[in-house]
């Protein structure tokens, strides 16, 4: 499966384009503003009925126009074709359409068209805290399994029940209620994603081996209080500081993701090439485990190649994603000289757009 054709009317910057793309490596170049990573993110909203990088809808229209249109055309490997169109209206919300036929819930398209998007604002995975990987994580495994998604927004939405709940009231029954229903889907979001993890970690060392040069030994570890407790047990013993704070204090939404170097936490002591390549590697694991389960190789999109990698990592990144285990690819870079010297190099075969205010050229 790749994305032939994609059309833009009013995303972002974007006033206007119809794009016919490379089934394998797509470059988009231009200075920085003129709309590249805008390109990648209208790829990404067809494949997740949102962006990239938690902006509203509305935020994507483009300044003094009304609605925006992302549409693009799939082909799959047995020749047959797609049409997925997103449009957003701001009188009337978004709709997604699937040749022409508008889902009832837009959960239901998520994962048919996989997409695995690396950005510069993926460091926050890195940085920042624990919230930042849990969303990595429910992003992920929501293309994996809808019956994941499902529990997900059912805890979320139980939750914030509960913690309403706590800031007026301590009635022990309700809040057995509330438990209860937390403990039902607590248990599958704790064993998806625990399972994830542990099937992404041989995966991203290795990678990571590829990408570095053999130079360092990187792990990735789920940590979560229902490793050693059950989710009823861990809200009874927390009810008493639960309903002192007035919100729910364990669960799974307080789980993390630890990534580690050279057995030292990567926030600490990784460099920034370090920590960018082991984003790099756990990106290429998800794409691996998606095209396992999905039956389709993702979308892999790249914006800003460069960003903190130095020429021979991205050398051997290329070479990774160019070969057969990986499908379409679409890069963004603001030097137009580098990208095409690096890719002549790697002998890959490839179409390169110029971006610029908006417009895009071949």
């Amino acid at each position: 499966m790749y994305l032939k054709k994609l059309v833009l009317i009013n995303f972002k910057n974007i006033a206007q384009a119809e794009v016919a793309l490379s089934e394998r490596i797509n470059c988009f170049v231009g200075d920085n503003g003129a709309g590249k990573t805008n390109v990648l993110d209208a790829v990404y909203y067809l494949s997740m009925s949102k962006s990239a990088f938690n902006m509203t809808d509305g935020q994507s229209v483009r300044h003094g126009e009304e609605f925006f249109v992302v549409e693009g055309t799939y082909a799959g490997d047995g020749g047959a074709c797609d049409t997925v169109n997103c449009s957003f209206l701001k009188r009337s919300g978004k709709v997604l359409k699937l040749n022409g036929k508008e889902y009832g819930r837009m959960a239901d398209h998520v994962g048919r068209f996989p997409v695995v998007m690396v950005s510069p604002q993926d460091s926050v995975l890195i940085t920042d805290a624990a919230e930042e990987r849990r969303r990595y994580l429910n992003a992920f495994l929501s293309q994996l399994d809808r019956s994941y998604l499902a529990a997900v927004m059912r805890y979320n939405a139980v939750l914030a029940e509960r913690n309403r709940f706590l800031k007026g009231s301590s009635d022990e029954q309700m809040l057995a209620i509330y438990d209860m229903q937390l403990a039902e889907h607590a248990a599958l979001i704790y064993e998806r994603r625990r399972d994830i993890v542990e099937r992404m970690q041989p995966l991203v060392a290795e990678y990571y081996r590829v990408l570095s040069g053999d130079r360092e030994r990187v792990m990735i570890e789920y940590r979560s209080e229902l490793a050693s407790a059950s989710m009823n047990d861990l809200l009874l013993a927390s009810r008493e500081r639960d309903i002192v704070n007035g919100f729910t204090t364990s669960g799974v939404h307080r789980d993390d993701m630890s990534l580690r170097i050279g057995g030292y936490p990567l926030r600490k002591y990784g460099s920034q090439g370090q920590q960018k390549s082991f984003l790099m590697a756990l990106k290429l694991a998800q794409c691996n485990i998606l095209a396992a389960a999905c039956g389709e190789r993702p979308l892999l999109l790249f914006d800003d190649l460069f960003d903190k990698l130095d020429t021979s990592r991205v050398e051997n990144l290329l070479g990774l994603v160019s070969g057969d285990g990986f499908g379409q690819i679409f890069i963004t870079d603001c030097n137009r000289s580098r990208l095409e010297t690096i890719l002549s190099r790697a002998g890959k075969r490839y179409a390169l757009f110029t971006v610029e205010g908006g417009d895009i050229r071949s």
